[in-house]
This record gives C-alpha cells, structure tokens and sequence, in this order.
C-alpha cells in the first residue's frame, strides 16, 4: 500500500486545539520526515454558540460536525480532537486511528485569590462548563455556587480575571499544554473528581475507508493509554452518557492490571452511585460495560432517568 506523501490535518482554530493539531504535525515529521503536513483550522458550531451551556445546544459533537465533514469532503485527511470531546458513538463511517499518550487526566482549580476550594466563602462562584464537575463538587461544597462557564481556554480565565467568578474548574491537561500551569492553584483527585472518559488523551479521527492511514499513524498510538480510555467510553456508552449526564469514568493500569471507577449524580449531587472494577488490560472495553452495567443495577438508571424527566 502506498504511503501519503502530505497530510492535512483538520482541527479547531482554538489556541489549545491548534497547539495539539501541531503536536501531531511534529510527531508524524518525527516518524516521516519526507512528509508534507499542513493544519486546516475550522471553527465549529460549538465553538460559534457560547451563550448556551453545552447540554441546551446538543453537547460536545458540536465540536466535531464541521471536522467529520472535512474528512468526508477530502479536504482533510485527518481530524485531531481531545478525546472527552468525541461522541460515544461515532458515524460508522468514522474510526479512531490511534489515541496518544496521555497528559494529566485530574480536573484543575483555578483562583486569584484562593489557594484551594475549601478556603472559598460560602456563597463564592465557581465556573464550570461541566455537569460531571458540578455534581461532585456540588456534594461536597453545597456552599458555594456554581454558573456556566463557556468559550476557550484563554476566554474561560479571562472571564475569571475580570472577577465574574472566584474560581473555575478546568481540565489540567489544556493548562499544562499550553504552558499555563502556574495558573493552577490546585488539582483535584480523581477520588473526589473522577474526569470524563477519554480527559487528557488526544484522538486522531479518519475515515474508515482510508486504510492507509491506519498503517501511518500507527507509530502515534499509545496502548496503554488507549486502554484505559476505551474502559472509560465503553462505561459510559452503556450509561448513554453525555454533556446532560453527570458521569466519570477513570482508569489507570497498575502491575498489569487495569483498574476502573465511575459514577453517576443528580445535577446537585444529592444523589450518587459510585463504583470500581479492576481486571486485565486486555479485558478493557468489557471491564467499562461490566462497570456500567453494575452501576445501573445499584440504581443509575433511576437517576438518569430523572435527568431526562
């Protein structure tokens, strides 16, 4: 078969989304250096509606509609996104290509003025785009207050910075990457903020068809990584989870065993199921559906139920 001689690749004009599409453009040329890569910036309708919280609008494939169509139109080979962003289910006609090593998976307390949640006043505001964060934090802070909190990474402590809130929750992994580290004044276990499936890890997506990129990017793909987020997605697949549910899913691989926990919450986290599995790697999606299942057996399904109610 023969090998692409360039490859474009389709991502978000965000600052964060574009400094991963770059990161993969100096993997391949790290593997290829006689390959041509270029990097088409796309703004997508989730990227254009930020006046919405992301459950109002149709949720996180907002953010790969216009990406997919690129590939269909072949005006990208592939598309780069952070793989929370990705549907649960794709088209049948979409495949993730590989999945690369992953970055810090844990949640990030932002503040200017508090070095941590518990030293935050009752009645303080914290921003958060996501359901996942709010229902866990919500049970354990039921003092504070919590609004929606949109836009990119740079607009998100912007917004913080003109004291619209007196902190905000944000994925680790963006901040490292983008050399922002400093800005967090406290990362959140996984304990008490398990993240969502697939956080930190960034996917490549191509078209089924294109079976000579599968062969290309394979030098890209790191398995233990993709293990524990295809544990995550396939957990949370079961429990039809989306940007409406508050759901985590979180696994790591220790001694060669995979280890899995998750949950499921009302929106303020009165209620809230939470359990773990551990099993062989090779075992990964079955132990996520195990898990799941188990979950909706102690009772999220009535949960999830009352969210659609």
């Amino acid at each position: 078969m023969t090998q692409p001689t360039h490859i474009i690749i389709a991502t978000r004009k965000s600052q964060l989304a574009l400094w991963q599409a770059d990161f993969i453009k100096e993997q391949l040329l790290s593997f290829y250096p006689r390959l041509e890569v270029s990097i088409l910036g796309m703004t997508t309708q989730g990227d254009k509606t930020l006046n919405k919280s992301l459950s109002k609008i149709g949720g996180k494939g907002l953010f790969i509609k216009e990406l997919e169509i690129a590939l269909q139109n072949k005006e990208a080979d592939i598309a780069v996104h952070s793989l929370k962003d990705l549907p649960m289910h794709l088209s049948d006609e979409f495949i993730i290509a590989a999945i690369g090593k992953r970055e810090d998976a844990r949640d990030a307390f932002i503040s200017n003025d508090f070095g941590a949640l518990e030293m935050l006043p009752a009645g303080s505001v914290i921003g958060t785009s996501s359901l996942r964060r709010q229902s866990q934090l919500q049970r354990r802070f039921p003092e504070l207050t919590f609004e929606p909190l949109r836009g990119n990474l740079q607009t998100r402590l912007r917004k913080l910075d003109k004291n619209q809130y007196q902190g905000i929750i944000l994925a680790a992994a963006g901040l490292i990457r983008l050399k922002l580290k400093t800005r967090i004044r406290q990362y959140m276990s996984t304990e008490n903020s398990i993240p969502a499936a697939g956080q930190g890890a960034l996917a490549i997506e191509i078209l089924k068809e294109r079976s000579d990129l599968i062969e290309l990017l394979k030098p890209l793909h790191h398995p233990e990584s993709a293990q524990c987020v295809l544990a995550e997605r396939a957990m949370s697949r079961i429990l039809s989870g989306s940007c409406n549910t508050p759901l985590g899913a979180y696994a790591i691989i220790e001694n060669k065993v995979l280890k899995l926990q998750g949950f499921v919450a009302s929106i303020d986290g009165k209620e809230m199921i939470k359990a773990s599995i551990e099993g062989s790697i090779k075992d990964a999606e079955k132990l996520g559906e195990k898990l799941g299942k188990q979950l909706l057996d102690q009772g999220a399904d009535k949960i999830l139920a009352s969210l659609i109610a």
